[in-house]
């Protein structure tokens, strides 16, 4: 389907008449940072709403509501003619819609699909609302902390990726003629999101998605950095010492698996990060 690209400049038809038809059948991902801002309106621990409300470990929004006409589900946070019941801890996906949104070059970019605004055909009632430019209606829509939450949590991914790079390129895997591990990045870049799941294990989600954070958890790009540093140094508790190339390779492969787990969280493509990164080893001397 055709793109459609805007800038924080182009007109929207509409602002949000919250009418809840955006609220069935999508599918809505978290990062970290989000997730506990829905734990914090909806006034339980993180833990306690990842494991009611989330899919695949605390990456995706449970939609298992009841069935709207087209017999698509609503979100788990829906009411019936009342609305999102934590509307002021809902995610980005949710203040961005119908819009999608990429970073290129540093530089934000908005989008939505085909030639015509998706919300004129699903939502009767944006038609007679007044007109926002992109900037307007984000800024309306509280969108800033959560798009540095976005942009944040790219970083940590990388950071992570990295040292599933190390672990390959700078270990005795890279003089073992070691040709297994990029095989399985690919796998776990074409796995479905349970079975990445299940190849991070309990212990590496929950510090994936349940950071113990008790300071500066309402500055997106602090909690970030603060959860960055405490996967790095768990990374380097668990896997500084590290002897046989079996545990080189599983420990490459665990890091790998959790980059893409919070990249899918993100709303990335798995499937086209590892295929990226697995060009890039090959670069650097990783055989295949």
């Amino acid at each position: 389907m055709q793109t459609t690209k805007l800038t924080s400049k182009s007109i929207l038809p509409l602002t949000c008449s919250r009418s809840g038809s955006c609220c069935f059948g999508k599918a809505v991902m978290l990062n970290p940072w989000e997730l506990l801002q829905f734990s914090i309106e909806k006034k339980v621990t993180q833990k306690e709403f990842r494991d009611a409300y989330t899919d695949f470990g605390g990456i995706r929004l449970t939609f298992n509501g009841k069935e709207d006409k087209k017999g698509q589900q609503a979100c788990s946070q829906y009411i019936e003619n009342k609305g999102c019941s934590v509307h002021l801890g809902r995610p980005l996906a949710c203040r961005l819609y119908p819009l999608g949104r990429q970073i290129q070059f540093d530089k934000a970019q908005y989008m939505h699909e085909g030639n015509q605004f998706p919300c004129l055909t699903d939502c009767a009632e944006v038609l007679d609302l007044p007109n926002l430019t992109v900037g307007q209606y984000l800024k309306g829509q509280g969108a800033a902390p959560y798009e540095n939450a976005q942009d944040a949590y790219l970083q940590v991914m990388q950071n992570i990726a990295d040292i599933g790079f190390e672990l390959l390129l700078e270990t005795d895997l890279a003089t073992s003629i070691d040709i297994k591990t990029l095989k399985v990045w690919k796998e776990v870049g074409e796995a479905t999101p349970e079975v990445v799941a299940d190849i991070i294990g309990k212990d590496w989600m929950d510090a994936l998605m349940l950071p113990t954070i008790t300071k500066d958890f309402k500055n997106p790009i602090a909690f970030a950095q603060q959860h960055n540093d405490l996967l790095l140094q768990k990374a380097q508790n668990q896997f500084g010492n590290l002897q046989t190339l079996q545990d080189l390779h599983k420990a490459s492969v665990l890091m790998i698996a959790i980059a893409l787990h919070l990249a899918k969280g993100l709303g990335a493509n798995p499937k086209e990060l590892t295929e990226l990164w697995v060009e890039t080893a090959k670069k650097h001397g990783a055989k295949e």
